[in-house]
C-alpha cells in the first residue's frame, strides 16, 4: 500500500496554480539580484497592501530562517525571547534562535491550545532581573498557534500591549497567518506589533516566507543579516513572485479558507475525542499508540504532537474526497 501524507502536513501539498503561474511570468528576462528586483518590489508592494502599513518587506527561503533571524533582530545574546512553550521556534527550529542570535535564549510560557495566558505572561514580565540569567527582551506570538487556534486581534494586542509596556518589541509567527485570517483574524491589527513572519510555503507557496518589518529602526543592515545567514538569494525575485500571484486575487486567504474548511470537515468525521478547537487547519485528537499504529498500517501518515495528541492537518489541495477516505479509515481503526 501506498503511503499517504494528505494530512500529515499542509507542507505535504504542492504548490497552488496562482503560486506558481506568477513564478513562470517571473522568469521572463533579465533584472537586478539579491532582492532590488521590480518583482520582489512588486510583491512587496501587495503585502504592505493586505496588512494596510507602511513596512520593509523581505522574502527568504524558510520559516525557521525567518523566525530565528526575527528573534536575533530583536534581542541581544544574553537576553532571551518569551514564546508559548509550544511555540514552534522552542519545539521545532533546533536551537535556531540562539543559533542565529548568538545564544538568545527561550522562555516558554503556559496557556490552553497555544494560546499564552495573561498571568503567565505577567509572571514572567515580573521576574526580577539577574546577571545569572538571559531576561526577557521580547515576546514572540504564534497566529494560527501551533494547536490550530486562532487568537482574536484584541486578544493579541492585550498580549502584545503587556509586553510593550514592559518596553520589550513583539513578533509574530505568522506560518499559518493565512489560516487565521481566513477563520476572522484583521492582519490590519498587526501594524502596532515590531517585526512579523507571514507565513507563504503553508500557505500554498513553493518555498517562501515574507519578513515585515513595522519597526523602522529594525531596517537598518538588516539585508546584511540576511546575507550573513544565508537569506539573501541572488534570484530574489523566485521568492516574491508567488507572492504576487498569491496575493492578485486574494488566493492566499481564499486558499486557506477551504484548509479551514477541510478541517472542519474532517473534524465532524472524527471518531476520537478532538483536544484542541478546530478553529484553522487543523485537527488534534486523543488517540493511542496502537490505533495510530493501525491507522498508519492503512497509509495514512500523520503525526504524534507535542502534547501527546495526533495532528490531522488540511491544505490548500486537501479535497472532500480524501477527508471522506480518512474518515472511513478513522472509523474502521477506533
Amino acid at each position: 500500500m501506498s503511503a499517504r501524507y494528505d494530512f500529515a502536513s499542509d507542507n505535504t501539498a504542492g504548490a497552488a496554480p496562482e503560486a506558481l503561474e506568477a513564478l513562470v511570468q517571473a522568469n521572463a528576462g533579465f533584472t537586478s539580484g539579491y532582492g532590488t528586483d521590480t518583482v520582489s518590489a512588486q510583491a512587496a508592494d501587495a503585502v504592505r497592501a493586505l496588512l494596510d502599513a507602511d513596512a520593509d518587506v523581505r522574502f527568504v527561503a524558510s520559516g525557521t530562517a525567518a523566525n530565528a533571524i526575527a528573534c536575533a533582530a530583536l534581542c541581544r545574546p544574553f537576553e532571551s525571547i518569551l514564546s508559548h512553550r509550544h511555540a514552534h521556534i522552542q519545539t521545532d527550529e533546533t536551537g535556531a534562535p540562539g543559533f542565529f542570535g548568538h545564544g538568545l535564549g527561550l522562555i516558554g510560557l503556559e496557556g490552553a491550545s497555544g494560546r499564552i495566558d495573561p498571568a503567565s505572561l505577567a509572571a514572567a514580565l515580573d521576574a526580577p532581573e539577574a546577571s545569572y540569567r538571559q531576561s526577557p527582551a521580547a515576546l514572540s506570538l504564534t497566529n494560527a498557534t501551533e494547536y490550530g487556534t486562532v487568537y482574536t486581534a484584541e486578544a493579541l494586542g492585550a498580549l502584545a500591549a503587556q509586553a510593550k509596556a514592559r518596553g520589550l518589541p513583539v513578533h509574530l509567527d505568522g506560518a499559518r497567518l493565512a489560516n487565521a485570517a481566513a477563520s476572522g483574524f484583521d492582519v490590519k491589527a498587526l501594524k502596532s506589533l515590531d517585526i512579523l513572519v507571514m507565513g507563504g510555503t503553508k500557505a500554498g507557496m513553493p518555498l517562501s516566507e515574507a519578513v515585515v518589518l513595522f519597526d523602522p529602526a529594525l531596517s537598518r543592515r538588516f539585508d546584511a543579516r540576511l546575507k550573513q545567514a544565508g537569506q539573501l538569494p541572488s534570484k530574489g525575485r523566485f521568492l516574491s513572485a508567488p507572492w504576487i500571484g498569491m496575493l492578485r486575487e486574494d488566493a492566499w486567504s481564499t486558499r486557506a479558507a477551504h484548509a479551514n474548511a477541510m478541517a472542519r470537515g474532517l473534524a465532524a468525521l472524527m471518531p476520537f475525542p478532538v483536544a484542541h478547537p478546530v478553529e484553522a487547519n487543523g485537527v488534534f485528537v486523543a488517540m493511542d499508540e496502537p490505533t495510530l499504529q493501525r491507522l498508519r498500517a492503512l497509509g495514512w501518515n500523520v503525526y504524534r504532537f507535542t502534547d501527546g495528541t495526533v495532528r490531522f492537518m488540511c491544505s490548500w489541495a486537501t479535497t472532500p474526497e480524501a477527508v471522506e477516505e480518512i474518515g472511513e479509515a478513522l472509523r474502521q481503526v477506533a
